[in-house]
């Protein structure tokens, strides 16, 4: 059940979005691009709140959008969420959550009770929306969005207005209903950090056009996407927790046969964890070091060496089916006489742990 788009629409000052592209039909799918790339003009025309100038949406194998139909927003099954809540300013959270039930045109992805518990919305339900934090309204929205029966659900930068802990609360929220659901999702953001944390697939869009699209984990190694060349360029990797040190307060994860240790964790052997590993923290060596204050350090295989002729270059390192990036002087790859197909260590000095559902913000 797949969203397939190809379309073009026009929007202020001469912009135009063009973009093909097969949308997986489950997951989590991130529209990842600067202001003004086209990312909350793509969502609008999928909810049917734009009309495209011409081309084609199709949801499931039913058509949005053609040159003779145009399913209006209300037909479609879609729950929006946006960057400002948009609640009812005169109906409380109970008036703002049953507004979209009695409006449903199935049955919720979630039941009643159990999505109040979830999103902890129960001590809120008398209050105006006038009364609530940005992160409460947040939550109402993602109720709210919830219990109009979506088949599909539009996340246009959800966190932006939020502080850092509200922030964490409601990605946690999101990674719960993204792992119990089968719903699938499409989130807006301009933060590359914060869709590491969530999304499965990835599109990335610059004005008005689709550079790149494929698995998020892909996507993150590759030298020839834009992700690798913006300076907070990280690989992702999925790992599992393997033992607890409880000596050090750390936690061993096995990615592909080998340790990696993190500060420790709350959660039992194996859980699933995802870590991100900036290209400019990760550091060659030929032989591995016996006398260095980093514990973290992987055997890998140089897979690929970025040609440039500036100070530093990148190199993507194979571990296992898994892939690093390493961000280190031209200099240095020369001093090590670097080839593709050589085995070498990595140094990795840090290792961000992303956050799960359940986590503590």
């Amino acid at each position: 059940m797949s969203l397939a788009l190809d379309i073009r629409c026009s929007g202020e000052g001469g912009f135009k979005l063009r973009l093909k592209s097969d949308i997986p039909g489950e997951g989590v799918t991130a529209i990842y691009g600067p202001s003004g790339s086209g990312k909350s003009t793509l969502l609008d025309c999928i909810a049917g709140l734009r009309q495209p100038d011409s081309g084609e949406i199709y949801f499931g194998g039913q058509c949005w959008f053609a040159a003779d139909r145009n399913t209006p927003p209300w037909h479609r099954r879609i729950g929006y969420v946006f960057q400002d809540a948009r609640l009812f300013p005169h109906l409380s959270v109970a008036g703002n959550l049953d507004y979209a039930r009695r409006r449903a045109r199935g049955s919720p992805p979630m039941a009643q009770a159990q999505l109040y518990q979830t999103l902890g919305l129960s001590k809120l339900l008398p209050h105006l929306p006038a009364t609530l934090s940005a992160g409460q309204k947040q939550r109402v929205a993602i109720g709210r969005a919830l219990l109009g029966a979506p088949r599909l659900l539009l996340l246009d930068e959800p966190l932006a207005n939020l502080d850092q802990q509200a922030s964490a609360e409601c990605l946690g929220l999101l990674q719960q209903i993204a792992s119990e659901l089968e719903l699938p999702m499409i989130y807006v953001s301009h933060d590359i950090e914060e869709v590491s944390q969530l999304a499965d697939h990835l599109l990335l869009l610059d004005g008005g056009e689709l550079q790149d699209e494929g698995s998020l984990l892909a996507l993150c190694s590759r030298l020839d996407s834009r992700l690798a060349h913006e300076e907070q360029a990280a690989a992702l990797l999925q790992g599992s927790i393997q033992a607890q040190d409880d000596t050090f307060s750390l936690t061993e994860i096995n990615v592909e046969g080998e340790t990696l240790y993190v500060n420790h964790l709350q959660q039992p052997v194996g859980s699933a964890r995802r870590l991100r590993i900036p290209a400019r923290d990760v550091s060659i060596c030929r032989s591995r070091p016996e006398d260095s204050s980093i514990l973290n350090i992987l055997p890998v295989t140089v897979e690929e060496i970025e040609t440039c002729r500036g100070a530093r270059l990148l190199l993507r390192l194979r571990l296992g089916e898994q892939h690093l990036l390493a961000r280190i002087t031209r200099k240095s790859a020369d001093r090590l006489a670097l080839q593709v197909g050589d085995s070498v260590f990595a140094q990795i000095k840090s290792v961000a742990l992303l956050s799960e559902a359940g986590d503590q913000p």
